[in-house]
């Protein structure tokens, strides 16, 4: 059996916590730890994605410099970020319905087979 892809909605959840307000990828990363009940992804994989949202247009970044140390890349996303966070959010709906109708015909097959 292949692997799960947990990265595959990964863009969705960055730009999920980016429409919170901008930050930066590190409190990104912790954001979903802390709130997600099945987080999986690494620093690696959050700093690819916002690459790629960054060079789709979706997200913009700016240096922060306010404070002694290396600057800080900060995210913002922008109004084609809001756009793809749409179509996410109709993607999932639809993944939604899917995997209840699933749930649902499995339970009836466990319900069949404890009958037999």
């Amino acid at each position: 059996m292949a692997a799960l892809n947990y990265g595959r909605h990964l863009p969705a959840f960055v730009l999920l916590f980016l429409a919170k307000g901008s930050t930066y990828g590190s409190a990104i990363m912790n954001q979903m730890k802390e709130s997600m009940p099945y987080y999986f992804a690494d620093s690696p994989a959050i700093y690819r994605t916002l690459s790629e949202l960054e060079n789709a247009g979706a997200v913009i970044c700016t240096w922060d410099t306010s404070s002694s140390g290396a600057a800080k890349k900060c995210y913002t996303i922008t109004e084609i970020g809001f756009q793809k966070l749409d179509e996410f959010k109709n993607d999932a709906e639809k993944r939604k319905k899917n995997l209840e109708f699933f749930l649902s015909e499995l339970e009836t097959l466990g319900n069949r087979r404890m009958e037999q």
